[in-house]
């Protein structure tokens, strides 16, 4: 099977590093690139941005996005299951999921329910073994609060060139 590379690195960041950050990243690069089209990638960028607000106890960003994006998927089923993915269980760890965030749990790990070529893509572009894909690391804190930490610079030196470009037009 071949997977679009954006959804095998969102997998590598989501399983290997709980980098939910880059998770967001790579997608969002991705849906752009296919034009915006469909719920698919913004609710699987939208799960990801939930678990990064819940392991940050911002339990009402957590709330929002995971409730979002558990109805973006539901448009997608079939999708998800070209993607490789175990619908039926992929829907019950976000519902469960969803129930710990609004009991205002602790954040613990989760894993998307993969079919053995998915896992296998995923094994093969991470240098991965079984093993170490099971094994949950506790991230650093440069993962846990990437969005405060990372060099904004390229942003705000194109939002103001955005804002010079509409002056000139005016």
């Amino acid at each position: 099977m071949n997977y679009p590379k954006a959804w095998i690195d969102y997998l590598i960041y989501f399983h290997t590093d709980q980098d939910f950050f880059e998770c967001h990243e790579v997608l969002e690069e991705h849906w752009k690139n296919e034009g915006m089209k469909g719920n698919l990638w913004p609710g699987l960028i939208q799960i990801a941005v939930a678990l990064y607000h819940q392991r940050r106890s911002n339990m009402n960003g957590a709330k929002r996005m995971i409730t979002s994006g558990i109805q973006k998927l539901y448009e997608e089923r079939n999708a998800l299951i070209e993607l490789g993915l175990d619908v039926d269980t992929l829907f019950e760890v976000l519902e469960n999921r969803k129930k710990e965030i609004d009991q205002q749990k602790e954040f613990t790990s989760i894993a998307l329910p993969m079919s053995h070529p998915l896992l296998h893509a995923c094994l093969k572009k991470s240098a991965k073994t079984e093993e170490d894909w099971k094994t949950k690391r506790i991230p650093d804190d440069q993962i846990i609060h990437k969005h405060r930490l990372r060099d904004r610079t390229p942003v705000i030196e194109e939002r103001e060139k955005q804002k010079l470009q509409k002056k000139r037009t005016l």
